[in-house]
């Protein structure tokens, strides 16, 4: 549901945005882009250094294969087309971050460009365009916390420095916050899928900056753009873009000029803010790196790449409800990660009913997960178990109020399905006709007003006397077989 303000804004018939995005995604080798330093997170602060990353006079970069396969990896993808040659170049810019006083990337000869991805976008689907992927070494980092008078002193972690990443740029084709958030969230998806990233956007693998404008709705003309950086979620990134072109609106409604800068979105106020004039593509000097050939990936070592692309979410969701037989929305809740889809297809591939397993994963283990605060892999039921409950149901076993019984002791005990349901000695659902037609007696002399309720014409009691009998027996009663014992029961009398 829209925003009071994106609402506001979607529906001005005068003016419409324009945006852009790129997306910074860290590349999950082990070692960096140009040197064998190690990329794991939270080590001690400019510890995982050298002189290569470092910038030291006279030392030269080695390009990391690895880190090469997963950028095309991820091109692939994401629809992109791979260029054979592609160059690095220095981006020559000056912070403190960076030691080097310039960061190699790839400026008018990237890896790969013409891709797109498809998002949901009102009833249907919309087809976002994909500039180009090309590959960069990242910089360090400024910490401006936990100092005595933080205003005055910075302290400066070089262990990023040299994390290998892909950027990302799309085509300004997003037409509003909702999109853009909707494209953010299929590139992640697609991404992980892909295995080129954890996309852990709290350790900074998956960084984005938006780039924004509003024109007179019908014009071809882009208007003048401010870029929105060091946003932290998905859901700040529309927030920002939300408060920034209202922004932009009522700026030029109100006979200002909109100014090409950078921006910095403040969460707390809900606003965006300038950084600093925005600097142009000639600002940073870019020149063909020296100490790197042309990066050559030839159909060969492309075709061998291929390979190792897995089935990605979209090409899965259509399998899931081709060879399981559950609906489009199943098949999207089941892929909604790849540890998840992964799981439900071991269970399905092994239970007799794989929409039961369907049905189980997404009600009774997800209400549970989520009420405990657990992601699916913290989960003591494994889907080996929910496959094992699913048949116990299947074959009339156990009843739904069993397998509820026996979820709520696994996730209380932190036991697997099967191993709880040997403890409990088996359970099974009765269907002892004659040990029913007892109970269901018991039941009918118990409630006598009911009863003349029924016989008076009140036939929707038969549900209260099923009830009953299922609390009777503890819910061990097969639910099918005591409607049919009650109905007759109370029709002969």
């Amino acid at each position: 549901m829209l925003s009071t303000t994106e609402t506001a804004v979607a529906a001005d018939s005068q003016f419409e945005p324009v945006i852009g995005l790129e997306v910074h995604v860290q590349l999950l080798t082990a070692s960096k882009i140009f040197c064998s330093c190690s990329t794991r997170f939270g080590a001690p602060p400019n510890s995982n250094v050298c002189p290569v990353c470092l910038g030291m006079p006279g030392v030269l970069p080695v390009l990391n294969r690895k880190a090469v396969e997963f950028a095309v990896l991820a091109s692939m993808a994401l629809n992109c087309r791979i260029n054979e040659t592609s160059i690095f170049a220095r981006k020559n810019y000056f912070y403190p971050d960076l030691p080097k006083g310039y960061q190699i990337s790839q400026y008018d000869k990237p890896l790969a460009e013409h891709g797109f991805l498809e998002i949901k976008s009102g009833e249907g689907t919309k087809r976002i365009g994909i500039t180009r992927i090309h590959m960069e070494e990242d910089a360090g980092k400024s910490l401006h916390e936990g100092f005595p008078d933080a205003s005055e002193r910075t302290a400066i972690d070089l262990n990023r420095t040299g994390v290998p990443l892909i950027e990302i740029v799309s085509e300004p084709d997003i037409a509003s916050p909702d999109e853009a958030y909707e494209y953010l969230t299929k590139l992640k998806e697609i991404i992980l899928y892909a295995g080129v990233s954890d996309c852990n956007m709290e350790e900074g693998s998956l960084r984005c900056d938006a780039n924004v404008s509003v024109r007179p709705r019908g014009q071809k003309e882009f208007g003048t753009k401010a870029e929105i950086k060091n946003v932290n979620s998905f859901r700040f990134i529309r927030e920002a873009l939300i408060y920034d072109i209202a922004r932009q609106i009522d700026m030029i409604r109100s006979g200002g000029k909109i100014v090409q800068e950078t921006r910095l979105y403040n969460a707390d106020q809900g606003k965006t803010y300038s950084m600093r004039s925005k600097e142009q593509a000639h600002d940073y000097r870019y020149f063909p790196e020296p100490d790197l050939l042309p990066l050559v990936v030839d159909e060969t070592w492309k075709n061998e790449i291929a390979k190792q692309l897995p089935e990605l979410p979209e090409a899965r969701r259509a399998r899931f409800v081709r060879e399981y037989g559950i609906t489009v929305q199943d098949a999207g809740v089941l892929t909604g990660s790849k540890t998840l889809a992964d799981q439900f297809e071991s269970a399905a591939r092994a239970a007799k009913s794989p929409k039961r397993v369907a049905n189980l994963v997404q009600g009774e283990l997800a209400g549970r997960l989520k009420a405990k605060g657990l992601e699916i892999d913290q989960s003591p039921i494994s889907m080996h178990g929910v496959a094992f409950s699913a048949d116990l149901v299947e074959s009339g076993a156990i009843s739904g109020k069993m397998l509820k019984d026996l979820y709520d002791l696994s996730f209380e005990r932190g036991k697997d399905f099967a191993e709880v349901y040997e403890e409990e000695g088996r359970p099974v659902q009765s269907s002892d006709t004659s040990v029913l037609e007892k109970i269901i007696d018991e039941i009918i002399a118990a409630n006598p007003k009911q009863l003349e309720q029924y016989r008076a014409g009140k036939k929707t009691l038969v549900g209260f006397f099923v009830g009953q009998v299922m609390k009777a027996s503890k819910g061990q009663a097969n639910p099918q077989l005591v409607n049919d014992l009650v109905t007759k029961k109370l029709e002969s009398l």
